[in-house]
């Protein structure tokens, strides 16, 4: 298909990048960063990643700006180089799809980041850039497709591009694409991953969440689970399954189950909740020690995957100490 020309970055800004300014490039980049960033992730399920990504798409954009002929928007051929390079990296270090327990190199997905997506506004994508696609099931669900799948069904389904963009994007043709795109949607349809968004309930479990935690009261822990919920901690690969069994690891495991020394602090991530855990250490100061986010469904807490990286508490604007610990 042919693209009719569409407006593309300011003449100006675009003559200045190619003439060198660096400025001049980022400020065309600069709209679309954010969101370019957040399809790296749902490619790779890793912020880190998602990062490195990132950082050879600006190069790759940056030596390639004279092949920008601008008859189509800016924002296609940079989800172009986003696309290549993620299946790139994908290929190069060898990631096949895996089942949930396996992804060890998951990592979510601050909120904070989102925030900046919904405030910037000048993005046509932006109706589509929603929390449903940024949900951590649904990024599980993403990495357990093979990659010109995954990207197929990112770039048809989230980017809401057509048939022929789609094609064009991916190097292939419409029917090798719809091809990709049907087994994309059958595989996701059979994982039943849940849309919905937070709600006052889902509010109130959390909060009932912590303060449980706060009080070591193992019991009203385990009444906020639903019995078959899972726990995850990715890089591990263990999993704790059933209310019982999660009871039991909170009951023992975390600071030796004295849950009333780790501060927790109310955070979001992957449009869901989440909470930041802080662990005193042995002069008895509150480190940052990992991020948890929760899944929850019909009041009950169905699926809390753990996160112990402190490294993640910068990309979620947490200090590492907290606050008035000692």
């Amino acid at each position: 298909m042919t693209i009719l020309p569409t407006a593309g970055p300011e003449p100006d800004l675009l003559a200045a990048a190619r003439a060198g300014d660096h400025d001049a490039f980022n400020a065309m980049l600069a709209p679309h960063r954010r969101a370019l960033h957040l399809h790296c992730y749902r490619m790779l399920a890793s912020l880190d990643d998602a990062d490195d990504a990132m950082q050879e798409v600006q190069l790759s954009a940056w030596r390639g700006l004279d092949t920008f002929a601008g008859r189509a928007p800016l924002r296609h051929w940079l989800y172009r180089i986003a696309t290549t390079t993620c299946l790139k990296m994908i290929r190069s270090r060898g990631r096949l799809p895996l089942p949930a327990g396996d992804l060890v190199h998951l990592q979510p997905y601050p909120d904070r980041l989102l925030d900046q997506l919904t405030a910037n506004g000048t993005d046509p994508a932006d109706e589509v850039e929603r929390r449903d696609s940024v949900a951590l099931a649904f990024i599980v669900a993403l990495q357990r497709l093979p990659a010109t799948q995954r990207a197929a069904l990112l770039v048809r389904d989230v980017l809401a591009y057509s048939p022929a963009e789609t094609a064009e994007l991916l190097h292939t043709t419409v029917a090798a694409t719809n091809s990709l795109l049907q087994r994309a949607r059958a595989t996701l349809r059979a994982e039943h991953i849940p849309g919905r968004r937070l709600d006052a309930v889902d509010r109130q479990v959390v909060a009932r969440f912590v303060d449980a935690w706060r009080r070591r009261d193992i019991r009203g822990l385990a009444s906020l689970l639903a019995e078959d919920a899972i726990l995850r901690m990715p890089p591990q690969r263990a999993e704790f399954l059933g209310r019982g069994v999660i009871a039991d690891f909170f009951a023992t495991v975390p600071a030796d189950g004295r849950l009333d020394r780790i501060a927790l602090v109310d955070v979001r991530a992957n449009g869901q909740p989440a909470l930041a855990a802080y662990l005193p250490d042995e002069r008895g100061e509150c480190r940052g020690y990992g991020i948890m986010v929760l899944d929850i469904a019909d009041g009950a807490i169905t699926m809390i995957t753990g996160f112990p990286d402190p490294a993640l508490f910068t990309a979620f604007g947490l200090p590492l100490t907290a606050p008035g610990s000692a």
